[in-house]
């Protein structure tokens, strides 16, 4: 019986997303939307927070420039003789600085000893370009980054005041590190959590998955089929999505149950039908074939009246064996009991050989059988005929001369019985065919044309190789073939008898 093979799943990929499973989808999409989501809040906090602290970095900054500009200095007496680092609750790592007449009067940065350190002559040409509008500014200087405000006091000079940015950056590495941190624990909580519950709810669609598949590994072509596989009722409620499935899925397996049964019957009538008109026919051939002889030995016939009398005898021999054949597969298919027994198949195989050297001299006979016994157990007339009817299919098909080897052998506890012919072989779309009922190509193995005729003139009908598929399958084996030009093999597997046990 040929099978069709089941379609090969595409290959799956990380890069091709539509090959990943259901639930491996949906968890890489509700990770992409939660890093989404964490990416976008932390810009917003990051924002937010960039903001704030600039606002309170402004504000302690205003505050710096006020307690530095000292209203009261005279015009010419450079901040009443104080320095601008002199004023009270100034920070430290603040800059001060004043500018007179386009240069650097006095400056520098407020050290935590209470000291100023100088300016590095690169800072004066950043504070001489600070625009004196009273903005702030972030600006590069030889300590850092700074916050810088210039502002133009009422005696005609600059007074540059600025704060140190380390801390808002500070806080700000810290923000972005802790939100880092707390998202991947949150992604990884969630894409555990989630595997587990969408593993949970995507556990219905795997058992109707099962049970599809265990349909669709039932021989449902032919033979009576007990199709009791089922949605269970937990997977099969209409009121939720997969359980409209497993519905659906219940109620077409029911209409396939109710089909098959529907085609045993059928089956069961024509074979019960075929075997009754067989075994009715059995005694009307017997008395054709008695009644033909009778005649041959009694009555006198002109040579044309020999000759239909002859061709009136074979067809009836033909019919009988016609007959036999079908009331043999009409057995085997009722299942009726084995006659069991041991059989030495190395020993059946040479008696079948030398029946068909008789029959067809012209070929060449070989032989590939081991040293010691090959025995299982069956029917010894049953495996005769396999035996018989495939050597007589290699013999019918091919033209003389053409070699066929019977071999016989053993591997893993298993017989394996092979006929091989080095004949034209069987036509490509013909060999899945080849075990089929009444499957009759009498041209199919390529022989010559005197071949072909010889084959249809002994009357195959085509139910020969279907006989030996039975017969192997009752007793547990398969058979199957292999043909290409110039080697077309059968070939036979049954398992070992089992050991007598020593005494």
């Amino acid at each position: 019986m040929a099978t069709t093979p089941a379609p090969e799943a595409p290959r799956r990929s990380v890069l091709r997303p539509a090959t990943w499973h259901l639930r491996t989808r949906l968890v890489a999409l509700a990770m992409a939307l939660l890093i989404a989501i964490c990416g976008a809040v932390g810009v917003v906090s990051y924002a937010s927070m960039d903001a704030f602290l600039t606002r309170q970095l402004d504000a302690q900054l205003s505050q710096a420039a006020e307690r530095a500009n000292d209203p009261g200095r005279p015009p010419q007496g450079g901040f009443n003789g104080r320095d601008p680092l002199d004023a009270r609750g100034q920070s430290v790592g603040t800059v001060n600085a004043s500018i007179r007449n386009g240069q650097v009067n006095t400056g520098g940065f407020l050290a935590s000893d209470t000291t100023r350190t100088p300016l590095a002559a690169d800072d004066k040409p950043v504070l001489l370009g600070l625009a004196t509008d009273g903005k702030p500014v972030d600006r590069e200087l030889s300590n850092g980054s700074y916050r810088l405000v210039a502002v133009e006091t009422s005696f005609g000079d600059v007074l540059v005041t600025g704060l140190p940015l380390a801390v808002k950056d500070s806080t700000l590495t810290s923000l972005v590190w802790t939100f880092i941190f707390v998202s991947l624990g949150g992604l990884l909580l969630v894409g555990l959590i989630g595997t587990v519950l969408i593993r949970r709810t995507m556990k219905p669609l795997e058992q109707l998955s099962e049970v599809a598949t265990r349909v669709s590994q039932l021989p449902l072509d032919a033979g009576e089929v007990a199709l009791a596989v089922r949605v269970p009722p937990s997977n099969s409620n209409p009121g939720t999505e997969v359980g409209s499935v497993g519905h659906a899925l219940n109620l077409m397996l029911d209409n396939v149950a109710s089909a098959l049964q529907a085609r045993q019957k059928s089956e069961t009538k024509v074979r019960q039908f075929v075997a009754d008109a067989s075994h009715e026919l059995r005694t009307p051939l017997t008395a054709i074939r008695g009644y033909t002889e009778l005649m041959r030995m009694t009555e006198q016939f002109t040579p044309d009246g020999a000759r239909s009398l002859a061709r009136v005898q074979s067809q009836s021999e033909r019919m009988t064996a016609l007959v036999e054949d079908l009331l043999l597969l009409a057995r085997l298919d009722e299942g009726q009991p084995l006659k069991l027994s041991e059989v030495d198949l190395t020993q059946l195989m040479v008696e079948s050989v030398s029946d068909e050297k008789v029959m067809a001299p012209g070929h060449n006979w070989r032989f590939e059988l081991p040293d010691e016994p090959v025995v299982v157990t069956g029917d010894p007339a049953q495996l005769r005929q396999v035996l018989m009817n495939l050597l007589s299919n290699a013999r019918k098909h091919t033209p003389a001369g053409t070699t066929v080897l019977a071999g016989v052998g053993t591997a893993d506890n298993t017989a394996f019985v092979t006929v091989t012919d080095d004949g034209g072989g069987i036509p490509a779309g013909f060999v899945d065919q080849v075990f089929s009922r009444f499957a009759r190509a009498d041209a199919a193995r390529k022989g010559s044309g005197d071949q072909a005729g010889a084959a249809a003139a002994e009357g195959t009908s085509g139910l020969g190789l279907s006989i030996v598929q039975s017969i192997i399958e009752a007793h547990g084996g398969k058979v199957w073939v292999t043909s290409e030009p110039g080697r077309t093999q059968f070939t036979i597997s049954l398992p070992l008898a089992a050991a007598a046990p020593t005494t």
